[in-house]
């Protein structure tokens, strides 16, 4: 799990190892995420798996790599 930007200053850390399921739907690992660092919850968030941008329903399969991130805007 990777964190950029505001994430990695909330979460106290760049990155962090988390066992999940292969097989279990990215929103489930992003609530697992919430509870271990509960301070996320006051950002607004995307998450990627393997660099790209993904919904909640896509499965995360062994050796995948979530990166969790703020939204930003720019012009």
């Amino acid at each position: 799990m990777l964190f950029f930007g505001a994430t990695a200053d909330a979460a106290g850390q760049r990155s962090v190892e988390m066992p999940v399921k292969s097989g279990i739907e990215a929103r489930s690992v992003f609530n697992e995420v919430l509870n271990k660092f509960p301070q996320l919850q006051h950002h607004k968030l995307l998450f990627a798996v393997n660099q790209e941008y993904v919904s909640g329903d896509r499965t995360i399969g062994d050796g995948d790599e979530l990166a969790i991130f703020t939204a930003v805007s720019g012009g």
